[in-house]
């Protein structure tokens, strides 16, 4: 038996510029960090004593006889990707909900490539771990997906990830461990309530820079990060970093019709209004999680303001990636 545990992603600057087809002809530049929060793949053999050959058990549960057959597209592509015969059982449990804007597919499919490939007697490197993800699921699985959240989940930390043509380059976000410290203090992770669909919030964001209608925005927003991270390696004040938070969303929201509703403007609002510096709706938008960056005496009446919010969730960091717990 094999677990991996791979983190969930805390996008901070810069979302929307890490698809291929912005970054392509373009340099790009997202802050990204990976949460305390994980996914867990339990990968084993699965003995032949059932009336099927492999099982996986999920949010649902399925049993069939030939991989080919596995509805769950991650898994379906990594088994056949990695040449895995049958006789296999994959369980899936997280820690926080799909569908919420914390790139839990990809924690899915990096957990699930580090444990296959631990299976077959293999080190991967973080590196090699989200060049095999993006590959799946751009490629075999079709998503219309970015290349932060594979990045993330399989380095860990809070991290600089630069973007030109082919070239990819991760580092270190350059801050002292008692601005981390701080920082963490600041954040607030609420559940808006609302899951989405994240493949169809991205794909007419993609659209959009396909037709060009985002290309003003998406320049404005790479500003943005530059900034950002001026501020972030300088350990300014907290304060900055959550209005050019809220400045980002203000661009962010006007990408497609389907970023906010009025619903989901309705909580920003009253959390500003009650003290919060900024913040935004992780993922493409249309639900998910809200992250806030808020001054910590104001945190009770930030979450008193919002009944809307009926589960805030602790937050630290998480510093080292996917990696194997058992095997």
């Amino acid at each position: 038996m094999i677990i991996s545990k791979t983190p969930y992603r805390l996008s901070l600057f810069g979302g929307g510029t890490d698809y291929p087809d912005w970054f392509q002809s373009r340099q790009s530049k997202v802050i990204s960090a990976a949460m305390a929060h994980y996914c867990y793949i339990n990968l084993k053999k699965l003995p032949p004593y059932f009336d099927y050959v492999n099982r996986v058990i999920y949010s649902k549960i399925e049993s069939v006889n030939d991989i080919s057959h596995i509805d769950h597209p991650s898994v379906r592509e990594c088994l056949k990707y990695y040449g895995i015969l049958n006789g296999i059982s994959i369980t899936h449990d997280g820690d926080l909900p799909a569908r919420s804007g914390i790139g839990s597919s990809s924690s899915f499919t990096v957990g699930l490539i580090h444990a296959i490939l631990t299976a077959q007697g293999k080190l991967p490197t973080p590196h090699d771990l989200a060049l095999d993800a993006i590959n799946i699921e751009q490629n075999y699985i079709g998503e219309s997906v970015g290349v932060q959240d594979q990045i993330m989940a399989a380095y860990g930390g809070i991290r600089v990830i630069e973007l030109s043509g082919a070239n990819m380059n991760v580092r270190d976000l350059r801050i002292k461990d008692d601005y981390v410290l701080d920082l963490e203090d600041h954040i607030m992770l609420g559940f808006s309530g609302i899951d989405r669909f994240s493949n169809v919030h991205a794909k007419q964001q993609i659209d959009a820079i396909k037709e060009g209608k985002s290309k003003k925005l998406l320049e404005e927003i790479t500003t943005i990060t530059e900034t950002a991270l001026h501020i972030f390696e300088s350990h300014g004040k907290i304060k900055e970093i959550g209005e050019l938070l809220k400045y980002q969303w203000n661009r962010k929201r006007q990408l497609t019709d389907s970023v906010t509703t009025d619903y989901i403007d309705t909580i920003y609002n009253k959390a500003i209004d009650a003290g919060a510096y900024g913040g935004k709706l992780m993922g493409a938008g249309g639900g998910g999680f809200f992250m806030f960056l808020a001054p910590p005496d104001a945190h009770e009446k930030i979450k008193q303001a919002i009944p809307e919010i009926n589960v805030w969730v602790p937050f630290k960091f998480d510093f080292e990636g996917s990696k194997i717990i058992m095997e």
